[in-house]
């Protein structure tokens, strides 16, 4: 077999990065091993290490690229909404806080599928340095002229992650809406979320 060219190489890496980015949000970085993760990309094991120096090295790229995703989608909704920012970001608030976000961890919100892995680790490693990055300016994004962003994305993040932990149960649909409802006080039900379930008193 002859040797890949430097194009070929390049569009393997990026989609190395790209499907290490989707494995990691749904299984966490542990949860995705270099050999399983070059087979689903269907390269050799050892082709892994001619791209990167470390697994912890891609965990970098693909946080990185994670958070593209939602840079483009924001992009992408003002565009859609013709340059409308204060629509285009409670469309984007609607669709974050939706069960069809909520089930689809692979594509979705890297700030709430990777928080507890970044917790984890290192604080001095790459990936930490990108995701707080990521983080900083995913709040800027969600900011308006009367604030920074920062307590819309915590509710965004928050009722996320608890949806997703208690998803088999009616009170996951309770904290997407009560959510929506905090966020998109105006909206009313004129978005298309369900009905909210009525949740069991705590015992």
């Amino acid at each position: 077999m002859g040797r890949v060219s430097k194009e070929q190489a390049r569009e393997n890496r990026q989609r190395v990065v790209a499907t290490a980015s989707r494995l990691m949000r749904q299984q966490g970085t542990d949860g995705v091993s270099v050999a399983d993760l070059m087979k689903a990309v269907g390269l050799t094991h050892g082709g892994f290490y001619k791209q990167f120096t470390s697994k912890e090295a891609l965990i970098d790229e693909a946080t990185a690229h994670a958070f593209g995703t939602v840079e483009e989608q924001l992009d992408d909704g003002l565009q859609a909404h013709e340059g409308d920012s204060a629509a285009a970001r409670g469309a984007f608030i609607d669709h974050y806080l939706s069960p069809e976000h909520r089930d689809d961890m692979a594509d979705g919100c890297p700030t709430a599928a990777l928080a507890a892995d970044i917790a984890r680790g290192p604080e001095d490693s790459a990936a930490h340095e990108t995701y707080v990055e990521g983080v900083r300016r995913f709040a800027a994004r969600l900011a308006t002229a009367d604030d920074d962003g920062l307590a819309r994305l915590s509710t965004m993040v928050g009722a996320l992650v608890l949806a997703r932990a208690v998803k088999d149960d009616p009170l996951s649909d309770d904290l997407l809406e009560a959510a929506r409802r905090q966020l998109l006080p105006d909206a009313g039900r004129q978005l298309g979320a369900a009905p909210p379930h009525r949740s069991a008193p705590p015992r």
